[in-house]
């Protein structure tokens, strides 16, 4: 699967592996921080998270627009350097309470440099990926090279929970204070005097199981107080770990820039050097804006979707799901098994793809060994294992780390033969794998209250933690078809002089789908919980329908 690819492709995959670690060790805690310091409701800290994803994924319009004109690298070292400023202002504790305008002021602040500097980085960096296969050597390449250039997005992402969860662990362990779900919103219902007297004992018994030797001398006031501040300061350090990421990232950048500085030149700066370029009539760059403007409008609705892991999931996470896991489940809390469950999958696959005995020997020695690695960590945990809900977001990047390569040899199998779908048909086909996602959790949700009736508190007949594990995997299945093969769809199919537009559009109708995110967010407070996956089910179906409806136009419009 490595065999064959341009060696630019691992240093720009691994300088946005960094970036995204960074990205989604802060995405991982952003809405459960924004409940915690600001006691904001679902449906306002829905509102605050889908704004900035909306931000986050609009933007590269812009930075698209800007590299068509003054050059793609120059946008994304810009871009990496904006979003450090924005992660440090983001890092930078304050007081809940008596400082909480500044506060608010700061993150808005934040918020702001990082959606510009991921506009300015992330699909320019994904347009000199596409460049490295316009050479004829590389151009079969181009599917197979981004599903790994994905692979490694994913990558950062996998661990980045698993930071998170350990930093804020390691601070509230330090000051005697427990992570359980419910004090932030029972904490914050007490200090604006709108709490019920059974949340009122319920606090009280949260209070008691705190280790802190000051706790207990404590009264409710100076404990809410303290609780919040000293969580939302632990949040602070796992966006701090986005600063540190972004120095590995621009590292990386400029060490390998040799390797593929030749991809960093637009249409504008090629006509100037007389570089040959692709041209296109009139009419076909139409036929291909139109046909990128379809596809792009479809993928709205997956993406609404898709990105409910950091709000619908979460919470769902949080108030419905079992903390704690036992039996073989464990060890998909165990990110180091996980990790080495991945590279088994890679070594597994060279056992029966390299060329030589030796090499086929080799990796199968090594697949052995990471499999007893493995359960020798899974072996050494314990019967009954505490999680936390922003855990269970770890779960989709390692299905797409390890189904990468199923993924890249069934599609290489179908090629071979002539029957690998188009990439308009792999979007249409993740629709309605996404849609069985959202089946899972309705499944998941029969016989739950309402968020209405918790009231802040947890489920009292909370499921297991399988169901959600279940609808990550399905919904990274569809993933894997619908998302390396849009932007590889991009890559191929925009004209020339618009590329980084075009991409930036790509990123927008992601944006618009995060904005849409927000909806069962605003109505998780106001609906039972099949209402929620009902709605997302049916967009998906919708979607999928409309998508083949159109299959023959698009596939005739953008052929070779």
């Amino acid at each position: 699967m490595f065999k064959g690819q341009p060696k630019g492709l691992y240093a720009l995959a691994l300088a946005n592996t960094g970036e995204r670690f960074g990205y989604y060790t802060m995405l991982a805690i952003f809405l459960l921080f924004l409940q915690a310091k600001f006691g904001f409701e679902a449906k306002v800290a829905g509102q605050f998270y889908a704004i900035f994803l909306a931000a986050v994924y609009f933007m590269p319009v812009l930075g698209g627009w800007l590299a068509d004109r003054i050059g793609f690298g120059k946008c994304v070292v810009t871009g990496i350097c904006v979003m450090f400023i924005g992660y440090v202002c983001l890092a930078i504790p304050t007081d809940a309470f008596a400082t909480r305008g500044l506060a608010l002021t700061l993150m808005i602040a934040a918020l702001l440099l990082i959606a510009v500097g991921t506009g300015l980085f992330k699909g320019n960096l994904q347009v000199m990926t596409g460049n490295l296969y316009d050479e004829s050597r590389y151009s079969s390449k181009r599917d197979s090279g981004f599903s790994l250039f994905y692979m490694a997005i994913n990558l950062g992402s996998m661990f980045a929970p698993t930071a998170a969860t350990a930093l804020t662990n390691s601070h509230l362990g330090k000051v005697g204070l427990v992570y359980k779900a419910d004090i932030p919103a029972l904490a914050h219902q007490f200090l604006n005097g709108t709490i019920t007297p059974e949340n009122t004992d319920r606090l009280q018994s949260l209070m008691a199981m705190m280790p802190g030797g000051d706790i207990a001398s404590m009264n409710m006031t100076d404990f809410c107080h303290f609780y919040i501040n000293h969580l939302s300061t632990a949040y602070n350090l796992g966006f701090a770990v986005a600063c540190v990421s972004l120095i590995l990232s621009i590292t990386i950048y400029f060490v390998f820039r040799p390797w593929f500085r030749h991809t960093d030149v637009n249409a504008k700066q090629a006509a100037a050097s007389n570089e040959k370029t692709v041209v296109l009539t009139p009419k076909q760059e139409k036929d291909r804006i139109v046909a990128l403007v379809f596809v792009f409008a479809v993928v709205i609705f997956f993406w609404m979707a898709f990105h409910q892991n950091g709000s619908s999931l979460t919470y769902f996470a949080r108030d419905y799901t079992q903390d704690t896991v036992t039996g073989w489940s464990r060890i998909g809390f165990n990110i180091w098994a996980l990790a080495l469950i991945a590279a088994s999958v890679y070594t597994l696959f060279g056992t029966f793809q390299s060329e030589t005995k030796k090499a086929r020997t080799i990796c199968g020695v090594v697949t052995a060994a990471l499999w007893c690695g493995a359960f020798a960590l899974y072996n050494n945990m314990l019967p009954v294992v505490n999680i936390l809900p922003q855990e269970f977001q770890q779960f989709n990047p390692f299905f797409v780390v390890a189904l990468t390569p199923v993924s890249m040899a069934l599609f290489g199998a179908l090629a071979k033969k002539g029957k690998e779908p188009s990439a308009p048909r792999k979007i249409g086909l993740g629709m309605f794998v996404a849609a069985i996602g959202y089946l899972i959790m309705l499944m998941a949700s029969n016989g739950q209250p309402a968020p209405s009736v918790l009231n802040g508190t947890v489920s009292p007949d909370p499921v297991v933690p399988t169901y959600l594990m279940s609808t990550y995997l399905v919904l990274t299945f569809a993933e894997l078809l619908l998302s390396p093969m849009g932007i590889s769809f991009v890559s191929k199919v925009a004209p020339p002089r618009f590329k980084g537009l075009m991409m930036g559009l790509w990123f927008a109708a992601t944006a618009i789908g995060n904005y849409l995110s927000s909806i069962p967010s605003m109505l998780w407070d106001n609906v039972p919980l099949w209402v929620n996956w009902t709605i997302l089910m049916a967009l998906c179906v919708i979607s999928g329908v409309v998508m083949f409806s159109m299959m023959k136009k698009l596939e005739a419009t953008t052929a070779e």
